[in-house]
């Protein structure tokens, strides 16, 4: 079995930068959002509805189905929902599978616990978190400090959420990790050198 990394992050904590850095570092593959486009095209769902379900509790979704209509397919929902989880499935283990990688969130270090993968949890302080953000928000934003801290901690509170419902474990606690790394205040690419001996 090669090198398989997962990655799990508080939104704004720098897991994602960390994490294709790391990637670059060890020359292997690097998944994220191209999950999303192959879970797509597996069940014919939008990749905006994807997205909502993976990163969103679940049962308070509805689907976008491509090329249907909303009242038809409002029946099927909760078939689609697990299409998407059977499809999650099956892509994240297809790509382990491939070559060595790094695969960010997605619950991948569950669905892949069988495969002995790097448990990685990245995390930061709030106001640390707010910085990164702020520094990466698209030209025109103008949220309030306040407003952003609120959508931070929803964005982290749907996903603690979706990882319970997929997994039945709990988001973020250290049992379920191997490496914790809090980036408050370190400097992001200035520890992957540190971190990618662990995997050589």
């Amino acid at each position: 079995m090669g090198i398989i990394i997962t990655i799990g992050r508080e939104f704004g904590s720098g897991g994602r930068e960390l994490g294709r850095r790391l990637a670059e570092q060890l020359n292997i593959e690097y998944y994220d959002k191209e999950i999303i486009s192959e879970i797509a095209q597996h069940t014919s769902l939008s990749e905006k509805y994807v997205t909502q379900v993976l990163e969103r509790q679940p049962h308070t979704l509805y689907p976008i189905v491509v090329g249907h209509s909303f009242n038809t397919f409002n029946q099927y929902y909760y078939l689609q929902l697990q299409s998407v989880f059977r499809a999650q499935i099956k892509i994240i283990n297809d790509m382990s599978e491939k070559s060595d990688c790094v695969i960010i969130g997605r619950c991948a270090d569950f669905i892949l616990r069988d495969k002995n993968p790097y448990r990685i949890f990245v995390y930061a302080d709030l106001d640390s978190r707010l910085k990164r953000c702020r520094s990466r928000s698209p030209e025109g934003e103008h949220l309030t400090d306040k407003q952003l801290k609120k959508q931070i901690l929803r964005i982290d509170k749907d996903r603690a959420r979706f990882y319970r419902y997929f997994t039945g474990k709990k988001w973020g606690s250290r049992e379920n990790y191997d490496i914790c790394i809090n980036t408050s205040n370190i400097v992001i690419k200035d520890i992957v050198p540190v971190l990618a001996k662990m995997f050589k």
